[in-house]
């Protein structure tokens, strides 16, 4: 563990072991080596160049950190749920949650519905920032979600027709049917 003070601000920062994460004393937004001596500090510290990570980068975050930051995730948490169910991936390899990304890295992020993020790192952030900087961090190269006709929706019922009835029920089950989960109730 080596611990080292910048000459900006005087922010204490510690270079961490595993992944390369980067936390203590006051954090900063932004971890651009370029912009501060820290970040170089804890390049070194890492044991790379002064400018070591890809395309000149230098330092690391979190990837679950990271996707939570630039709005790929709702919550950090889901974030890190995501990483350790196997739906994050980093330059093709499937990350744990303290997994650190460098600029230039590939993050691969499938969603809910099938649906999948492919972006390419631009910067570094640690905490979340709103939406028109979120989308300066990365170059967004996932392909086009399906038009919204082509998914068609079962059971939609007509406002105020009430609860479902067996029959009801029964019809919007058929129609979902693909699935190819039996119905609930009765099996002879």
């Amino acid at each position: 563990m080596a611990s080292e003070t910048s000459g900006s601000g005087g922010t204490g920062r510690a270079a961490g072991g595993t992944g390369g994460d980067v936390t203590g004393g006051t954090t900063a937004n932004v971890a651009d080596a370029a912009g501060t001596a820290g970040g170089t500090a804890v390049a070194t510290a890492r044991g790379g160049a002064a400018g070591g990570g890809a395309a000149g980068g230098g330092g690391s975050v979190r990837v679950d950190s990271w996707i939570w930051s630039v709005r790929l995730t709702k919550t950090r948490s889901a974030g890190a749920a995501a990483c350790k169910g196997g739906h994050v991936r980093v330059n093709g390899e499937r990350v744990k949650p303290a997994h650190g990304v460098h600029v230039g890295d590939e993050v691969r992020l499938r969603l809910a519905g099938g649906r999948e993020r492919v972006v390419v790192v631009k910067r570094l952030i640690r905490k979340r920032v709103g939406a028109p900087v979120a989308v300066e961090c990365y170059v967004d190269n996932s392909p086009p979600p399906p038009p919204r006709e082509a998914v068609a929706p079962a059971g939609i019922r007509d406002r105020g027709t009430g609860r479902p009835t067996k029959r009801d029920r029964r019809e919007m089950e058929r129609l979902r049917g693909a699935e190819g989960e039996p119905p609930l109730g009765r099996t002879r």
